[in-house]
Formats: C-alpha cells, structure tokens, sequence
C-alpha cells in the first residue's frame, strides 16, 4: 500500500525562539519511504536533526519572530495489514522482563499510576493477565472517555480524564498506559500519522493521532483504546513515556500556533 503523508503547521512568534520539532517518522520506518521526507522551513532557518534517548529523530530549529511555517509532504510504503491480533501473547512476571522495559511500568508526568493504582486492581484484578487484560483496560478506557476535539487539554492527566470523562485521544492512550501499568503490563506511548484508511472517513478529520504499545511475551503490541479497532496504514513517528516525551513541537518561548493541516491519504493503484 502507498500512503501519501504531510503537513503544514505555522506559530506566530513574538521573538527569536528555539524549538524542538518531532516530526519525522520513526527510525524504523525511514526503510518504507517512497520520497524524501524534506522540511521546508519558511522563512528559513538554522536546523539540525539529532536522537533522542528513545530513539526517535528530533529537530532543533531556531524560528525567527513572526509568521514561522514548517511543511512536508511525502509516499511511504505499508503493509496494508491491521494491527497484529495476537490474543495468546502472554504477560511477563516483573522480574522477568529486560531491564530497558521497566522504565515503562513507572509513572510518568501524565500516566499518574500513583492515582489510579486502586482503581485499576478493583476493576481488573479478576480478569486473565495478558491480552485479555489489555482489551478489557482498552474496553474501560473506550467506554469511559468521550472523544470530542473541542475536549483538548494540556494539562489532563490519566486521572484527570478519569473524572472528566472527555477527551481527545491522547487522554484515551493515556488512561489506558496508566491502567496498564498499574496492572503491571509495560506500556509505552506513541504519536504518528493514522488516515481514514479501510474505515468511513471522519467528518473532521485529524491524521495525526495517539496510540499505545504493550509489551506481552516479548514483543510490542499495538492498541488504541479511542478507536477501539485494529487499524490500517499506522505511521509510527515517535514513542515515549507519554505526550510529553513526543510533543511534535516544544517551544522555549511564547508562541500562538496557527495554522495545523495533516494529509494521510491512500493512493490507489488507479491513481498512482
């Protein structure tokens, strides 16, 4: 499958200002790319790509004041295949799991497990440990939260969408990682490029989107507990603890964002 992926994301900035943009796609897909995956800056400016401690590719930028736009516009290759369904995958003793997993069982600026650690045992402590634990915390998370893009907050937590009860899909991801952890099931956070691909399409539409992974019987699983559905056509641009380790811009200054278009769209072989 070809997936014709990009953006063109503009701030108003007062003043010179450093930023930290985490845009590219992950490492791991770079392989899949069709066509450079070139940002243009405008107006230009210094930049420079480096890795973070997860892994993923970052770019330092100082945008100069005024209106300061960033655009690509790219073809990735993909599989075409839904999420991977593995309902036997089996969750690891804590003492058993590789060291660079346990970071993720730990709570997180967002994932406060602290608040939900009762919560979690009284409502799943019944249920069969691994994938059948997973989609009923999925499940819960599904059913507790409403999706609604006006819902948007900065600052909610996994608690804090808990008692709200509102929120955009990174407060879903969020619950679901906390809950997860707190039933001891390494889960890690991730952002990245999802379409309306093999399902109806959104009235509005927002191709960036949250997601989480699980780590079962030594392998990552991916889960989404907004859409509650395997999905197809997944671009995974970066992973972390939570939203704050892959915030796709981090400005070390005042700064109005204005303007935020995302295209991730099939391209059928008719129309290649």
């Amino acid at each position: 499958m070809k997936i014709h992926c990009g953006f063109d994301i503009a701030f108003e900035l007062p003043q010179s200002t450093p930023m930290i943009l985490m845009l590219s796609v992950h490492p791991s897909r770079l392989p899949d790319l069709l066509s450079p995956q070139h940002f243009t800056f405008s107006p230009d400016a210094a930049h420079r790509d480096y890795k973070d401690s997860f892994g993923n590719i970052c770019t330092r930028v100082l945008a100069p004041p005024g209106r300061f736009s960033v655009k690509t516009d790219f073809f990735i290759h993909d599989s075409g295949e839904p999420d991977i369904y593995a309902p036997q995958a089996l969750q690891h003793q804590v003492e058993d799991l590789p060291d660079d997993v346990l970071l993720f069982l730990l709570g997180s600026r967002y994932c406060d497990t602290e608040h939900l650690l009762d919560i979690a045992w009284k409502e799943f402590s019944s249920v069969p440990k691994g994938w059948p634990l997973v989609q009923a915390i999925v499940d819960y998370a599904h059913n507790r939260i409403t999706f609604g893009y006006e819902h948007a907050c900065a600052t909610r937590t996994a608690f804090g969408g808990y008692n709200d009860r509102i929120g955009v899909c990174r407060d879903f991801a969020h619950l679901a990682i906390t809950l997860c952890r707190c039933m001891n099931i390494p889960a890690r956070y991730c952002t990245g490029y999802l379409g309306d691909i093999g399902v109806p399409k959104d009235p509005a539409p927002m191709d960036f989107s949250a997601w989480f992974e699980v780590y079962l019987g030594g392998t990552w699983y991916t889960f989404d507990a907004r859409h509650n559905h395997p999905r197809i056509g997944r671009i995974v641009m970066a992973r972390g603890r939570d939203a704050t380790d892959v915030a796709l811009s981090t400005a070390f200054g005042p700064n109005q964002l204005v303007k935020f278009e995302v295209v991730t769209d099939e391209v059928l072989e008719d129309a290649a």
